[in-house]
């Protein structure tokens, strides 16, 4: 998708709101558009929208995760296991 065909004024969104809402849901587009010749919202189906957030929040996990390996936040399988098991025994001698 080239964004310079997905930038339309303000006036061409009030004009034809039904038809671009129909293409963006359709062909799953992002519309940029301007009011005063600057871009000043982006409109864009929900579906996509929704999967971008997905897309940030894991990259997010993602980044904090190698911070806290880089810091020595971490342990050994083996020793998580081992905890686990731990939990689990002192969970069923309540």
């Amino acid at each position: 998708m080239k964004l310079s065909d997905s930038i339309k004024p303000i006036s061409y969104l009030k004009a034809h709101a039904s038809e671009i809402i129909r293409d963006i849901v359709r062909n799953q587009k992002t519309l940029v558009v301007t009011h005063n010749g600057e871009a000043k919202v982006v409109v864009q189906d929900v579906k996509v929208y929704e999967r971008q957030q997905e897309t940030l929040a894991m990259l997010k996990i993602l980044a904090q995760s190698s911070q806290s390996f880089r810091k020595g936040g971490f342990k050994p399988l083996r020793r998580a296991f081992e905890n686990l098991h731990q939990r689990i025994q002192d969970y069923e001698t309540l």
